[in-house]
């Protein structure tokens, strides 16, 4: 099955990336860093955004040569092979989980602000809401992802505002001592606040979704970070400048502190609103990215089978969501916060370490499909120094962590030689296992002496590049059709060219990998069976794909400008259009493809004989004739051309109007006539005519007032009230 992604812009993407570092890290890490460095809290802010500049530069070199979902798991596995692919897997997937739980400690804190509740329990609210996610991700309620570029321009906001009245009140005497703990305390904070930045890079995971990836990938990163960047450090100078270090350094909920000093109470309280809804919306995208990990590696077989299953009804990983929350609970309930802090930074910070080695080793043993269209500058010193300050922070972050990520290399070796036993896949490193690892570093070879080529690590290119370039009609098939079959024969029908690209869609939660779905289902193949036989008893072209996705309508906007068909033919419950409230992909693509648009609404007629073309004001009456002309010709049928006037009508304009419209029908080719209903009730007039038609084709409504636009609720009374099939035609042209 093909992963046909959206296309996200490069404002899409820098709000994903900001939305993966605004968080814990500003709203929850800053008074527990300020104690181990005093007010050079901001300096720690600014050198932790160079140390992760590497790894951001490196993933955007990665990801446009590897565009799947994975992110750093899939570069890792492909650089160094399984083995060192599990132990990623289980590094990453716990630096996620532990700073999702990080998030809804400091949610807990926020929320004793505004409910009064023990502090004591608040890890027992954190364990509720944990639920709550828990539910969300099984259900897959995707849309809720769309509630976050809300609450990150909320989150920036406040954040503005808490920069702007407390700049001018930074006090020169509350910034001494600049080193409470030397330089020694300086290095350690940077550690612990790296995990920060971690958002930075989490959009490489969705490379394949981005449009044109080379150019915005790295854009996005880059600037996003900046912007951070420069939020972090501005809002720690006003902290560690307002508030006494004594009183910052425990306190685990400082925006709302610094809100309700420069503000009041009531703005201490919209802080504290804005940090719990930002906080829990952090944890909900953790866990979603998270749980995606050992849900790939089951995939990949290097975990149990039943951890790659996904539910039937929700298509989500239910397996790996419930297991990342019962981790986090146990976090949440046995660790300390400044423990879950620096074990998240040591297991980020070991895999970023890596993510630099596989640009060195991919590109100094050039592999032949290591061709990425972005390659990082300053190649290989960039690389170095990340690698070479990650073992530093490494260092600096202390006995505990880096036990733990010892502990994790072993456990993943364990894992491997248990369920990895029989994977055959091998890195790019084994390939040159006869060479030392430094003299990679040091000699580039050849491209022409590699003759190493494995098609199964291609990256998938959108759509696969299979689709029909010479489709007349492209029909999505979204599995909610009466009749596949009708609805792709109406795109026949239509057709001017002679071949039809039908395309099932299937839409999956963001819970869940594309890649998962890489055999086709029963369903799939028993519609391409049917299809075949359509396109062998009606001697008609179809080209028939299947692809899964995250939007459908994005994912039919693209399919629209990949094929250049010239009609995209849908299926149509007679919904009218979309709403700024209520989300209805109809409305969107209206106003975004580029080809002409039909909507098919398939009221159970099977056999098409007659036909009734019922125009609007103001409609381009040749171009809806010559649509009819075709669909007759293809069914062998009659066409009528139907005029509703208002009884208040001139007759002689009414004359006129039906001279008019016999002279259009001279050019078509099948028996016609043309009937005037004289009514002021249009749409009574219409329903009652197509009785006795199995037919009816109309325009698109030219206006929709505002409530109908708000809430996108309305129908279109023509469609609804018809008593036969009917064809809605939106043309460009």
């Amino acid at each position: 099955m093909k992963k046909l992604e959206r296309s996200l812009s490069l404002t899409s993407v820098i709000a994903i990336s900001i939305g993966g570092m605004l968080g814990s890290g500003i709203f929850v890490l800053p008074g527990l860093a300020a104690a181990k460095t005093g007010s050079s809290l901001w300096l720690a802010y600014l050198l932790a955004a160079v140390c992760i500049l590497p790894a951001a530069l490196s993933k955007s070199e990665l990801a446009t040569a590897m565009p799947s979902s994975g992110g750093t798991y899939v570069y890792i596995e492909r650089a160094f092979g399984p083995k060192l692919g599990t132990i990623s897997g289980i590094g990453l997937w716990l630096s996620l989980l532990l700073k999702s739980a990080f998030a809804l400690v400091g949610f807990g804190a926020y929320l004793s602000v505004v409910v009064n509740i023990d502090p004591g329990f608040t890890k027992y609210i954190a364990l509720i809401f944990l639920t709550l996610i828990l539910l969300l991700n099984i259900f897959g309620v995707k849309k809720v992802g769309k509630v976050q570029i809300v609450i990150v321009t909320f989150s920036l906001i406040t954040l503005g505002l808490i920069l702007v009245f407390g700049l001018p009140r930074v006090s020169p005497e509350l910034l001494d001592p600049f080193l409470s703990n030397g330089n020694f305390g300086l290095i350690s904070t940077v550690a612990f606040v790296y995990i920060s930045y971690a958002g930075v890079t989490k959009v490489a995971a969705i490379a394949g979704e981005i449009k044109n990836p080379s150019k915005n990938l790295p854009r996005a990163m880059l600037l996003s970070l900046f912007i951070m960047a420069s939020i972090y450090v501005f809002v720690a100078f006003v902290l560690v400048g307002n508030l006494p270090l004594e009183e910052l350094k425990t306190d685990i909920r400082p925006i709302y502190t610094i809100a309700d000093l420069l503000g009041g109470t009531y703005l201490g309280y919209i802080a504290a609103g804005i940090g719990i809804i930002t906080l829990i919306s952090m944890a909900n995208s953790g866990v979603l990215a998270a749980s995606r990990f050992p849900f790939a590696m089951a995939i990949d077989e290097l975990l149990p089978p039943f951890m790659g299953k996904i539910h039937s009804k929700y298509l989500t990983p239910v397996v790996t969501i419930i297991m990342t929350c019962v981790v986090m609970a146990l976090v949440i309930l046995f660790l300390d916060v400044e423990k879950i802090a620096k074990l998240a930074s040591a297991f980020m910070v070991t895999m970023f370490i890596l993510v630099n080695l596989c640009v060195i080793v991919l590109r100094e043993t050039a592999a032949q499909w290591y061709n990425p269209p972005y390659r990082s500058p300053l190649y290989p010193f960039i690389q170095l120094f990340g690698i070479i300050s990650g073992v530093i922070l490494l260092i600096f972050l202390g006995l505990v962590p880096f036990i733990a990520v010892v502990s994790i290399f072993v456990i993943g070796l364990l894992i491997y030689s248990y369920f990895g036993k029989n994977v055959t896949r091998t890195g790019i490193l084994r390939k040159y296992g006869h060479r030392p690892a430094l003299y990679l570093l040091y000699k580039r070879k050849n491209n022409n002496e590699i003759t190493y080529r494995n098609n199964q690590e291609l990256p998938d290119q959108m759509l696969d590049g299979k689709l029909a370039s010479d489709a007349g009609v492209v029909v999505p098939l979204l599995g909610n059709e009466n009749s596949p079959e009708m609805l792709v024969e109406m795109g026949a029908a239509i057709n001017k060219r002679k071949i039809l690209q039908a395309v099932n869609i299937t839409e999956v939660p963001n819970q869940t990998f594309l890649d998962a779905f890489v055999e086709e289902n029963p369903i799939t193949l028993s519609l391409h069976r049917r299809l075949k036989g359509l396109a062998e008893s009606r001697n008609i072209s179809i080209d028939f794909e299947s692809a899964v996705t995250h939007e459908i309508s994005d994912t039919i906007h693209e399919l629209s400008n990949q094929t250049n068909c010239d009609w995209l033919v849908m299926g149509w419950s007679g919904r009218a259009h979309t709403g700024i409230l209520v989300s209805n992909p109809i409305g969107w693509l209206l106003t975004h493809i580029n080809s002409d648009f039909a909507l098919f609404k398939d009221n159970g007629v099977r056999y098409i004989s007659k036909v009734l073309l019922a125009l609007r004001p103001g409609r381009k009456d040749k171009n809806f004739i010559a649509v009819a002309d075709r669909i007759c010709n293809y069914y062998n049928a009659s066409l009528t051309l139907l005029h509703v006037v208002p009884q208040d009508m001139d007759k002689t304009a009414v004359e006129q109007m039906e001279q008019n419209s016999k002279k259009l029908l001279l050019k078509v080719d099948v028996a016609s006539e043309v009937e005037i209903i004289v009514s002021d009730d249009t749409i009574a007039a219409i329903s009652k005519a197509s009785a006795s038609y199995d037919l009816l084709i109309i325009g698109t409504p030219q206006k929709d007032n505002w409530i109908s636009v708000l809430f996108g609720t309305g129908k279109d009374k023509y469609a609804e009230k018809s008593a036969c099939s009917v064809l809605r035609l939106t043309m460009k042209d």
